[in-house]
């Protein structure tokens, strides 16, 4: 907001934003990440179904990324399905956290896809998950 950091160089693609437990739901935090993005030239922005005060946990709250699911299907796998049906280019997130588990199932899903493998939604092999802070280095020029 202070001019500080200027994004200049586009990030071309469509990008998907994941809302952290933490930052969002917990601390009321929607916008700041959405005007990270929006002010990076060449990106094209689309919210997933559930994002903001409605948005889906990615599965490592409560200690849960150190889990092995039994049954069903893993809290990261459904979420990043949810991304994978807007077909981005990015996948960003504001969360070390959430860049963990989303990035596990996005290269599960790649690896599925190589396979061969009929296993729920594939990723396309150029998909990136990326922190909002990455996205800005990526753009950014001192004045």
């Amino acid at each position: 907001d202070e001019g500080r950091l200027i994004p200049v160089t586009p990030v071309d693609g469509l990008i998907t934003y994941h809302d952290p437990c933490y930052l969002g739901r917990h601390n009321k935090v929607y916008t700041p990440p959405r005007e990270i993005m929006s002010a990076v030239p060449g990106l094209r922005q689309q919210e997933m179904h559930r994002h903001k005060e409605r948005g889906f946990c990615c599965g490592a709250g409560g200690a849960r990324m150190w889990m092995e699911e039994r049954i069903g299907k893993r809290i990261n796998t459904e979420r990043v399905d949810e991304a994978l049906s807007l077909n981005p280019d990015i996948v960003s997130t504001a969360c070390p956290f959430c860049l963990v588990m989303l990035t596990d199932s996005v290269n599960g899903k790649k690896a599925a896809s190589d396979s061969g493998s009929a296993a729920g939604v594939k990723a396309k092999e150029s998909l990136q998950v990326v922190d909002v802070a990455q996205l800005l280095l990526d753009s950014v020029k001192t004045p």
